[in-house]
């Protein structure tokens, strides 16, 4: 049983990047903190929006980097090392190249598959072996076409399939909070 301490969104900051892609993961994020009335505020010391919140009687850290997606592990590692939060009590929300829009998957550890914000991370954690909540937003088909495309917002289809994902994902929030990952992964993979 893995108990969740510290919920990162992974995104870019900036309102020009907020309804882009490559910010599925402060989607995400903001709708748990909004649904559990907890509200973020800047803290310089972990570069980025910080929150904390009771939720089902369990004392939750949640963040949101402020710096840029490909150096969020120093958001994450500062957080992690001064709470003394392991790895595997860390869950990851981040866009999904290779998950279609409207699936959300969870898992435990495993690579970066290019994706330049779990790279840092578990560069700077030390470690693969978090939890990640990986939203799907689709591939546009040419490598060299990635940056581009996780850096615009996402079609109107895709969005009308995204939007029940994140749905899909807040659903199995309570499973995640509990520690019951594998339960929360079955009924998520299921949807």
């Amino acid at each position: 049983m893995s108990e969740i301490n510290l919920i990162v969104g992974l995104g870019n900051p900036g309102r020009e990047y907020e309804a882009t892609r490559h910010n599925a993961g402060f989607w995400w994020v903001d709708r748990f903190t909004q649904q559990n009335k907890i509200n973020f505020k800047a803290d310089a010391k972990f570069h980025g929006l910080v929150a904390r919140g009771q939720i089902q009687g369990r004392e939750i850290h949640f963040l949101k980097p402020q710096n840029f997606m490909n150096v969020s592990g120093r958001a994450v590692g500062a957080m992690a090392q001064f709470y003394k939060i392991a790895p595997a009590n860390i869950l990851v929300a981040h866009d999904e190249l290779d998950l279609s829009p409207g699936v959300a998957k969870l898992k435990l550890g495993g690579g970066h598959g290019g994706h330049n914000g779990l790279k840092d991370i578990i560069a700077h954690l030390g470690s693969r072996d978090f939890w990640r909540l990986r939203i799907g937003i689709g591939h546009p088909g040419e490598r060299a076409e990635v940056v581009n495309y996780v850096l615009n917002p996402p079609r109107r289809e895709e969005a009308e399939l995204i939007e029940p994902a994140l749905q899909q994902a807040l659903d199995v929030s309570d499973l995640i909070i509990e520690g019951k990952l594998e339960a929360a992964m079955l009924k998520l993979h299921s949807a």
